[in-house]
């Protein structure tokens, strides 16, 4: 398949092009009616996600269900605490604010270095961010770098939530984007990636109708042979990264993108415009994952050395 063969190729995901389309919007990143409305209405699905993710992984790590619930009750409103989190391609801080107030150490990385002083300006205007003590961890701070050159850069360093959201359709190697965000993934971690996949109906809704005919946001944003199907997704979680384990199923037991519950997730999303909110339709639906689409998966401890 085409994206299977892009998914393969390995030279740097960042695409120039990219990064000045979205350096020239940066000025609208906090504006909820403007470009980025939509992202807006989309973060407290994305935010709630990760936070029910870690919620049941604390719990299937527990020895008893009554110590599972005790340390989700201990962290109470802040699920991430004690964790460090990575927002890659965190464009203005949207969801790296609203994971620092849940209490992950939040870096947050873009390469677009005007993306990065609107996220730290909105930021320090925060008090809650303002008032950080140099003396003791930051909740939330802000990096001008890539991926890869952080990974390059920082002697090993790992976290325990990676995030990447909105990003993979818009690197140039979706393969050395996603080796690089495993790689930044603790033993025992989790990654969060939301993404559109390649199908008519994603074409239609995300660039005839959102782009072309409405003018939700910017004609160009998006490039429909970016986008990435789930199941190749799947594949290269369980091939390439052998973060899956075991043998995919027939079609009659989960079909192609199947991942057993404990290692990984497909979700979908989906934009209701009459209530102008996003939602995560019920599994199996139709069309579920035929759009916006949100993936989960956990690195196998048994990759501590690699």
């Amino acid at each position: 398949m085409r994206i299977s063969r892009r998914l393969l190729s390995a030279a740097s995901s960042v695409n120039p092009s990219e990064i000045a389309f979205f350096s020239q919007l940066s000025q609208h990143w906090w504006d909820e009616h403007g470009e980025f409305a939509l992202l807006h209405r989309m973060n407290p699905v994305r935010v709630g996600y990760i936070r029910d993710k870690i919620i049941e992984s604390a719990r299937d790590d527990a020895e008893t269900v009554e110590q599972g619930d005790r340390l989700v009750s201990q962290r109470g409103s802040k699920i991430l605490d004690g964790m460090s989190v990575l927002d890659v391609g965190c464009g203005g801080g949207l969801l790296s604010e609203a994971l620092a107030r849940l209490g992950g150490r939040t870096t947050g990385i873009d390469a677009s270095e005007s993306n990065i002083k609107i996220a730290s300006l909105h930021a320090s205007q925060d008090p809650e961010f303002a008032s950080q003590s140099s003396s003791s961890p930051q909740k939330l701070q802000y990096i001008h770098t890539s991926s890869e050159e952080l990974l390059a850069k920082s002697n090993g360093a790992q976290y325990d939530v990676v995030c990447s959201m909105e990003v993979l359709e818009h690197v140039d190697s979706p393969s050395e984007f996603l080796r690089t965000l495993g790689d930044l993934v603790k033993p025992g971690g989790h990654l969060f990636l939301s993404t559109i996949s390649r199908t008519p109906l994603a074409q239609l809704l995300t660039i005839t109708m959102a782009e072309d005919i409405l003018r939700l946001v910017s004609p160009k944003t998006h490039t429909y042979s970016k986008f990435v199907k789930p199941s190749e997704l799947a594949t290269f979680f369980r091939e390439e990264l052998k973060w899956i384990q075991g043998n995919p199923p027939s079609l009659g037991q989960g079909g192609p993108g199947y991942i057993p519950r404990q290692q990984g997730e497909f979700r979908g999303m989906a934009y209701i415009p009459w209530t102008g909110r996003w939602t995560i339709p019920p599994r199996g639906v139709p069309f579920e994952l035929d759009c916006n689409y949100l993936f989960w998966a956990r690195k196998p401890r048994s990759l501590a050395s690699s």
